[in-house]
């Protein structure tokens, strides 16, 4: 005897479904179980008696409950995950307040006679210079930085003096020895704001602009 499917789509919110009883209970995994059996009941009571079910097709009917329980309660723990991963990076986003922000640049951010940025080695330096850049190309100051380790740096600049508008950036020199080490200048900008947008954190920093969590290489 073939016995056709179940029909789910009564376990589970029908079209036109609303909030109240009918809609919570078509949302609780009991009251699909109960729905469930109450159909396949049904369906023995009416089955030709010179052509029951046999076993293969009362398994077939019964794993059909387990998957739409199982569905469900899967889909409780997914929304409860995405609660907590949304108060997760809602707390993680107002830590970032105050701190600083490295992006890839070569501009200096100023803050009254106070200039900072930072650099990234990739490897050990025996000998570290940051030249300060003017709008013309001339060198405005050098920064001994003397031995540094491979990683990341920061560094601030006195600027008292000097006309924000006239420097266009800086650059690092870095040896070993008599070898050449490869540097990242990195913009270094305080965080001053944050707000989220789809689950994603977005940052107001110190110059004005707004990038997202995903842009800043690392926070100081």
């Amino acid at each position: 005897m073939f016995i056709q499917p179940l029909d789910l789509t009564s376990l589970g919110t029908t079209p036109g479904s609303t909030t109240g009883t009918s809609a919570k209970n078509n949302m609780d995994p009991a009251a699909s179980q109960d729905r469930f059996l109450k159909l396949l009941v049904a369906q023995l009571n009416n089955q030709d008696p010179l052509n029951p079910m046999d076993n293969a097709q009362m398994t077939t009917q019964m794993a059909q409950i387990n998957t739409v329980s199982g569905i469900q309660e899967l889909n409780a723990t997914l929304k409860g995950m995405a609660t907590q991963f949304s108060s997760a990076t809602q707390l993680q986003g107002t830590s970032l307040i105050g701190r600083e922000a490295l992006l890839p640049g070569s501009t200096l951010a100023f803050k009254g006679d106070n200039a900072k940025a930072a650099f990234s080695l990739d490897a050990n330096a025996t000998e570290v210079r940051v030249d300060i850049m003017g709008t013309n190309g001339e060198v405005i100051d050098t920064l001994e930085m003397g031995a540094m380790n491979a990683g990341l740096h920061g560094f601030d600049w006195n600027a008292a003096g000097i006309d924000p508008a006239t420097v266009k950036g800086f650059q690092v020199r870095a040896l070993n020895g008599s070898q050449s080490v490869s540097a990242l200048a990195l913009q270094r900008l305080s965080v001053d704001s944050v707000s989220f947008s789809s689950g994603s954190i977005q940052m107001l920093l110190q110059d004005g602009s707004s990038r997202t969590y995903d842009q800043v290489l690392a926070f100081m």
